[in-house]
């Protein structure tokens, strides 16, 4: 391909990504088997170029005039992000080949006009609907906590399964296979990958065998946070994935009760297979609609893990394309259904038992907002200090210390910036007797 129909390739990808709701990833993918005349370079300069557009979408929509079709939005990177001049610009639209038609008249004069003061919502790279929110959040930090959660590509995080593999053994087998992976800073069984391209972790024979899984260190730390331990009885309300879910069974060490939970059959069907591979056993429960199906456990659970639904906005730097897809009327839909789960997963909270509740987004409105929510219409559940959660055998000594020093009381904030995690939010609560 030449690099104007890369040019064009990506447009359209662009397009394709906005009309739908599946990840840029799959968009991609679903491109290169339709144009098999693709090779490895080219596909990757298509991804390259939707992956800068979609991190910026909004400095390059508002310096083509609110446009945000694809064609629009390749234009103005090639101008503000790449810095070339305009007649490069219009010689990659010569409409030859499979290249981009030639610039618009309005299209050269947007070009010329893109180098103005930007407005505060744009520069920061985040949708206006999270601007104030982050501003109130994180004060004088908001500009560099945004800049760093639209950053590009995050690195690859993996948990070690201690029940079948050390840490260095990990190591050493993904030293072999040609990585360099690094201890996480936190994490006692994490390992990062921070090479480019981001290898198949799925291919490799370790993955297969279970030694290890994918899982950014944010979700490693919420996880032993939560204090599930040998002997307990541990509810996971919100299973998804079950990527939590694993680090739960691995923290208990094979002994006690974990029950998964989820209102999608098809979710806790796709944990079955994690499940086998890492070589532990959950009991899978599906819930109905309403939360109804677990009665069997209230006042039973030493532990109940609400990895609640959420708007996922602490994994932008991963699919920065969900960030211009939030609207603040699904903000609040999230808001009042995380309040009510909380209030159905308390039911299974014995007395002395813990509740934790745990969102990736970094809005206050799904994370101080909810759980304020929660505390006062529950004052049976007492606030417990994430101080008091550190003494857990997954996380490294250093790590406790730091993140103590990001607590704020019983709650934990996550960040790219902070810590460089996703983003994600914390809440412990302990039964009153």
């Amino acid at each position: 391909m030449t690099p104007a129909a890369r040019l064009a390739a990506a447009a359209s990808v662009l397009d394709s990504i906005a009309q739908g709701r599946a990840p840029a990833e799959v968009v991609l993918k679903a491109w290169g088997a339709a144009n098999r005349y693709a090779g490895s370079k080219d596909r990757r300069a298509v991804a390259d170029r939707v992956y800068k557009v979609l991190r910026a979408r909004g400095r390059l929509s508002w310096a083509m005039g609110g446009r945000e079709d694809g064609r629009a939005l390749v234009i103005a990177s090639l101008s503000l992000i790449d810095g070339l001049p305009l007649e490069e610009i219009e010689a990659l639209h010569s409409g030859e080949g499979y290249g981009p038609r030639p610039l618009s008249k309005q299209e050269r004069s947007r070009l010329t006009a893109a180098d103005g003061e930007l407005p505060g919502w744009v520069a920061s790279g985040l949708p206006e609907l999270a601007v104030e929110d982050f501003r109130a959040t994180f004060g004088e930090r908001w500009a560099e906590e945004a800049r760093e959660l639209m950053a590009p590509r995050a690195p690859i995080d993996l948990r070690v399964n201690g029940a079948v593999a050390t840490v260095d053994e990990v190591e050493a087998e993904l030293r072999d296979a040609g990585l360099s992976p690094e201890r996480t800073p936190f994490s006692a069984f994490g390992l990062r990958l921070a090479s480019e391209p981001p290898p198949n972790i799925q291919a490799l024979e370790g993955f297969k065998a279970g030694r290890f899984e994918i899982q950014d260190e944010g979700s490693q730390i919420v996880s032993w946070l939560a204090g599930a331990a040998p002997g307990l009885t541990v509810v996971d309300y919100c299973a998804g994935g079950g990527g939590k879910t694993l680090a739960l069974v691995q923290a208990m060490h094979g002994q006690g009760r974990l029950v998964a939970c989820d209102v999608v059959q098809k979710r806790l069907d796709n944990i079955r297979p994690r499940l086998a591979r890492a070589g532990v056993e959950a009991e899978l429960r599906l819930l109905g609609q309403n939360g109804g199906g677990a009665e069997d456990l209230n006042d039973q659970a030493d532990l109940v893990f609400v990895d609640a639904p959420c708007s996922g906005s602490g994994t932008w730097r991963r699919r920065p394309e969900d960030a211009w897809r939030l609207t603040s009327e699904e903000v609040e839909r999230l808001h009042a259904l995380q309040v009510r789960i909380l209030q159905q997963a308390a039911l299974l909270v014995k007395p002395g038992g813990r509740l934790v509740y745990v969102t990736c987004s970094m809005l206050s409105r799904e994370n101080e907002a909810s759980t304020a929510a929660f505390e006062a219409g529950h004052p049976a559940f007492q606030p417990r200090p994430i101080a008091d959660a550190l003494a857990g055998p997954g996380l490294t000594g250093d790590g406790r210390t730091r993140l103590a020093a990001l607590a704020d009381g019983h709650r934990l904030r996550l960040s790219p910036a902070a810590a460089h995690t996703d983003g994600f939010f914390a809440a412990l609560y302990e039964r009153r007797g």
